[in-house]
């Protein structure tokens, strides 16, 4: 399989550059976990880099590269976004309330 050398910005990884497998489009995942022990004997923390580009070409606005930014506020827990699944509910956004017809 390919790899390539992808920096990582943000976080306790800011900064190193590591090789990271590329998947069959010839891109890296869109998400990068990190699970770091617990010096205690816990359960492990994880760290979670997204994927963004890196640069755009002037001309075509082409991607140029990509690197991983730290998301401290992860709030999928790891799992697939199927494209039917309902969003999940933000703890810190109130949900909105629809108009009920007989208010107006």
């Amino acid at each position: 399989m390919k790899s390539q050398d992808t920096p990582f910005e943000g976080g306790p990884m800011d900064g190193r550059v590591l090789p990271v497998l590329l998947g069959p489009t010839g891109h890296p995942p869109k998400t990068y976990r990190i699970p770091v022990p617990d010096p205690d004997g816990g359960p492990p923390a994880v760290l979670v880099y997204r994927r963004v580009p890196r640069g755009h070409s002037r001309r075509l606005g082409l991607i140029q590269g990509w690197k991983y930014r730290y998301d401290p506020d992860d709030l999928s827990g790891g799992r697939l976004r199927w494209p039917w699944s309902r969003p999940r509910i933000r703890p810190d956004v109130a949900p909105s309330r629809k108009p009920d017809d007989a208010d107006g």
